[in-house]
């Protein structure tokens, strides 16, 4: 058995229909370092992020503290918006994606789904992910066998607990659920 502890990044410097690649704002460093200190009394461990900006930037307290290089894995990004879809029009649609299920979301996002899941499967020692909120409730729905997409809402650097056994995605620890309205 390995675990996985799935971050949410920190906050970003813009929201989800003004950028497809924001970093982090100041509040958002600030909460990279508060979760590499958390982290950080853990034996260090392999540590993954997705490729963008504002995930990178969470893992960089946490690499340097444990002197580790992140190994970049684009299947635990972000989920893609619908192809030709204008920026500003993304957080409603997103807004309303997260009320639908898996099974009615269509080809190309489910393969995505199953590619982030392939992904943390693939997984062979405990490792701390660096990803993103679509990714860590399709990581939920998958270890508690719910189709639903929208399952709980990860704060910013909530930390999110999975254990891998036989091939299998279990949750341990649910992170942290954030409270307000705007998705970063």
């Amino acid at each position: 058995m390995n675990r996985l502890y799935m971050v949410r990044h920190g906050r970003a410097a813009a929201g989800f229909a003004e950028s497809m690649d924001p970093g982090l704002d100041e509040l958002g460093r600030m909460q990279a370092e508060s979760v590499a200190n958390q982290l950080s009394s853990l034996d260090p461990m392999a540590l993954v992020t997705s490729p963008l900006a504002r995930a990178r930037q969470t893992a960089m307290p946490l690499a340097r503290t444990w002197q580790r290089e992140p190994k970049i894995e684009p299947r635990v990004g972000e989920i893609p918006s619908p192809p030709g879809m204008r920026l500003e029009d993304r957080a409603d649609w997103l807004r309303t994606f997260m009320q639908a299920s898996w099974s009615g979301s269509g080809t190309e996002l489910l393969s995505w789904r199953e590619a982030l899941i392939a992904a943390l499967l693939a997984q062979t020692r405990d490792t701390v992910i660096f990803s993103h909120f679509v990714a860590i409730n399709a990581a939920m729905g998958a270890a508690m066998g719910d189709d639903r997409i929208g399952l709980f809402s990860p704060d910013n650097c909530s930390v999110t607990v999975f254990e891998v056994t036989d091939g299998t995605l279990r949750l341990a620890e649910k992170g942290r659920e954030f409270s307000g309205t705007r998705i970063r």
